[in-house]
C-alpha cells in the first residue's frame, strides 16, 4: 500500500469550492479519501462535489455550505460530515478572509476583527469540534493552510500576516496538546499561488513580475502544487510529522524576495 494512500479516510476541507482547497479535495479523492466540499455558497460546493463524484464514483464527495464566521454553521458542517460518512479523520482548515489591502493605520476595527475571527478563531472552533473523536480513535490529522505572510512583515496585508503567524502557533500548541492521543496538527505556508483569493497580487503583469523577480523559481505557484503536501500530512507518509509549518513558496522566503 502506498504511503500516500487515503482509502478509508474522510477529509473535511473548508474553502474547497475553488483554489487551493479545491485542489486539495481533488487530490485527496485521487488517493482514495471521501471528501467534504465546503464554502459559503451551496451551488459552488455542489458543482465541485459533482465533478469529483463523476471522476471517482458516486458518494466520494458531499457538499455542505458553511460560513466560517458562524460557529453553529461549522458545527452543522461537522455534524453533516458525520451523518454522511460516520467520522472525520482529516481536517483541512483552508478558508480565510482578507478584506483589507493597505497600511496598518487605515484598517477599520471591524475589518481587523473579521480577519482574526475568520483566520484564527474559526480554525480553533473547527479543530476542537473534531479533535475529541480523533483522540478517541487514537489518530487523526489537522492541517491549517497558513501563508508565508506569517513569516514576513508586510506594509499592505499586515493584519492577514498576523493571523497567519497565529495559525502557525496554533498548530504548535495543539500538536503539543493532542499529540499524546495520536492527533497530528500542522501548517502549510504557501507563497504566491494563482488563486482568486490572491488575484490582487498577480493579475497585473507588472505586480506579478515584481512579486516573482527575487524568487528562485521566478514564477507563481499553482493550487495543485500545494495539494501534495496536504496529502502527505493526512496520510501514513506524514505519520511522524506534527507541529510543523511546511513552506511551499518557490524559494521566496530564502531569497530575500
Amino acid at each position: 500500500m502506498s504511503l500516500f494512500d487515503m482509502t478509508g479516510q474522510v477529509a473535511l476541507i473548508t474553502g474547497s469550492s475553488r483554489g487551493i482547497g479545491k485542489a486539495i479535495a481533488e487530490e485527496m479523492a485521487v488517493h482514495g479519501a471521501k471528501v467534504v466540499i465546503s464554502s459559503r455558497k451551496q451551488d459552488a460546493c455542489d458543482a465541485v462535489a459533482a465533478e469529483i463524484n463523476a471522476r471517482h464514483g458516486a458518494g466520494t464527495a458531499i457538499a455542505v455550505a458553511a460560513n466560517i464566521s458562524a460557529k453553529d454553521a461549522l458545527q452543522n458542517l461537522v455534524d453533516e460530515t458525520r451523518k454522511a460518512f460516520g467520522k472525520v479523520t482529516a481536517l483541512v482548515c483552508n478558508a480565510a478572509s482578507n478584506p483589507y489591502y493597505g497600511p496598518a493605520a487605515g484598517i477599520a476595527d471591524d475589518q481587523f476583527r473579521k480577519i482574526m475571527d475568520n483566520n484564527i478563531l474559526s480554525n480553533h472552533w473547527l479543530i476542537n469540534m473534531v479533535a475529541p473523536e480523533m483522540m478517541e480513535r487514537g489518530e487523526g490529522s489537522v492541517t491549517i493552510v497558513s501563508s508565508i505572510g506569517g513569516l514576513k512583515g508586510s506594509t499592505v496585508i499586515g493584519a492577514y500576516c498576523i493571523s497567519k503567524a497565529a495559525d502557525m502557533q496554533m498548530a504548535r500548541n495543539m500538536a503539543d496538546e493532542y499529540g499524546p492521543k495520536g492527533v497530528r496538527v500542522n501548517c502549510i505556508a504557501p507563497g504566491l499561488i494563482r488563486t482568486d483569493f490572491a488575484k490582487a497580487l498577480w493579475e497585473n503583469p507588472d505586480t506579478l513580475a515584481r512579486s516573482t523577480a527575487r524568487s528562485p523559481l521566478r514564477r507563481i505557484g499553482e493550487p495543485e502544487e500545494i495539494a501534495g503536501a496536504a496529502v502527505f500530512l493526512a496520510s501514513r507518509a506524514g505519520a511522524f510529522t506534527t507541529g510543523q509549518t511546511f513552506v511551499i513558496d518557490g524559494g521566496q522566503t530564502i531569497s530575500g524576495g
